[in-house]
């Protein structure tokens, strides 16, 4: 089959959440056959029926079922034991698959590495089944682009309607899980790159803390704020990724405190609870067509037990986003040039950045969708005192007398918002249309947790609820999703209407009246 495929589907209804006219009619749920070889076999048998049409998955790994039955003569070691896995394709495998990060250019890159995280997850019993589709270089080529889009995948769409963007980076990993592949993928995230495609998809995404996941054989962009995390069906799934997942790495400094809080994610979840809990809801983050829903999060949490404080203003002046625009470009150029000289030449001729310009601009598939504006401005950057000066400007901004000024000034367990408008139209002429965004990029630039979870639709297309924490309070911030997950209850399958027009809440309108 022709494994480079498209997936946007969204996780579901929400019975608590939506109004009747909204919700799309239950799918039946996935089989759960037991053992390895059967739950990797049904995950390939979807994938084949329904991703030449949604795109999500890039490649399958021609050794999952092996994997799947060597698995089956060994101890079952954990809950992801015999689980098929799919990861965004700028993450290392072993295996016989090339980690590509969509481009043409990394192509042929067989690195036979392992990501740590992918080494974790597989001495966890999981079962590595592919690689997702993605925004081409996670996104950070263009500042015109389309999410989702790649020259080596194509167009990734939202199975919920196919018209419909299915944000990115990590839209594939974001669309495989809504369209029922498989539970559990792996996406990365730099600025709303997890939560983001979860969101506009349906499900769970979690951005842990900068340094709780090794970064090492990721292909990179910051080393601020770049994160590997799962998204996953349910927030207990997305904590046993997470004990698999997190742990120091002596490649990567920035997980030197890891250890601590390995094994510490399922364990969290036990007797979670929002009562007493203080919530600070951030109102400076809400609209963008998400109120009718997060109005109806807010009355479950509160009928839960939670304490909800508003939170007006950020209560500081507000920094520039072209700072931290600034520190991606720099950051990117060192750590692209770093990571392509750990590639075989014989596999990647392109040797640097302004190799990889070069290739792009000689390549007619690479630019027909959008340019690389971002890898010509990032190609005129030094790491300097300015850039140092900046990124610690971003850091005290964000983290220090940003979220935990508001943490602690309003004695909260948390901050929440909506994470991001519904899911924009797929538009290769003018790209992205950005409707609104919450406030995940606070935890993005100071590198804190951030989960985002299905709280309802918004005329008929998904949306979430995000809940962010300090530095390192990453089981906490899990804890809290999943009681707020547990007493929302079920969320349907998508319908994967054709078209916007398709979904129930505009199908008998779109006629003339009679």
């Amino acid at each position: 089959m022709h494994h480079r495929s498209k997936v946007w589907i969204a996780g579901a209804f929400l019975l608590t959440a939506c109004t009747s006219d909204e919700r799309p009619a239950p799918l039946a749920p996935l089989s759960a056959p037991t053992g390895a070889a059967q739950t990797t076999a049904a995950a390939i048998e979807r994938i084949e029926a329904r991703d030449d049409e949604i795109r999500a998955v890039i490649a399958l790994d021609p050794t999952a079922m092996e994997q799947a039955r060597r698995l089956e003569e060994g101890p079952t070691s954990s809950p992801l034991h015999g689980m098929p896995v799919l990861l965004k394709d700028n993450i290392e495998t072993a295996g016989p698959l090339a980690t590509t990060a969509g481009s043409l250019a990394l192509a042929d890159n067989v690195t036979g590495r392992d990501a740590p995280l992918v080494a974790g997850l597989r001495a966890a019993g999981a079962v590595i089944l592919g690689k997702t589709n993605l925004s081409e270089w996670a996104n950070f080529r263009s500042e015109n682009s389309n999410s989702g889009w790649s020259a080596v995948g194509g167009q990734t769409v939202n199975p919920w309607a196919m018209d419909r963007s299915p944000c990115g980076s990590s839209a594939g990993s974001g669309a495989a899980v809504a369209a029922g592949y498989t539970d559990y993928a792996v996406g990365t995230e730099t600025n709303g790159s997890i939560t983001c495609p979860a969101a506009m998809n349906g499900v769970v995404g979690f951005k842990p803390s900068v340094g709780m996941v090794s970064r090492t054989h990721i292909v990179p962009i910051s080393v601020t704020q770049d994160t590997a995390g799962p998204m996953t069906r349910t927030v207990a799934q997305a904590a046993q990724m997470m004990d698999a997942m997190a742990g120091s790495d002596p490649a990567d400094p920035a997980t030197a405190d890891a250890d601590r809080y390995k094994g510490r994610f399922v364990p969290a979840l036990s007797g979670a609870t929002l009562r007493g809990k203080r919530l600070g809801v951030l109102q400076f983050a809400t609209g963008f067509e998400t109120d009718a829903a997060f109005a109806r999060a807010r009355a479950l949490l509160e009928a839960q037990g939670a304490i909800l404080v508003e939170i007006e203003e950020i209560g500081a002046d507000r920094l520039d986003g072209q700072l931290s625009y600034d520190i991606l470009l720099t950051e990117f150029r060192d750590g692209v040039n770093r990571y392509l000289a750990t590639t075989d030449p014989a596999q990647v001729p392109t040797r640097t950045l302004a190799d990889l310009i070069v290739f792009n601009a000689s390549n007619a598939r690479e630019l027909a969708i959008f340019d690389q504006s971002i890898f010509e401005k990032a190609e005129e950057t030094r790491i300097d005192d300015d850039y140092r000066d900046k990124v610690k400007q971003n850091l005290e901004w964000s983290g220090r007398n940003g979220i935990d000024r508001l943490l602690s000034e309003n004695d909260l367990d948390a901050l929440i918002f909506p994470t991001t408008a519904p899911a924009m139209l797929i538009d290769h002429v003018h790209g992205d249309s950005w409707n609104g965004g919450g406030a995940g990029y606070l935890a993005a630039w100071a590198g804190y947790p951030h989960l985002t979870v299905p709280m309802g639709l918004s005329k008929g297309l998904p949306v979430g609820l995000s809940f962010v924490g300090t530095k390192w309070d990453d089981p906490a911030i899990l804890a809290l999703g999943h009681a707020y997950e547990q007493a929302r209850g079920d969320f349907p399958r998508p319908t994967f209407a054709r078209s916007t027009s398709d979904l129930a809440p505009f199908a008998p309108y779109v006629e003339p009246a009679n």
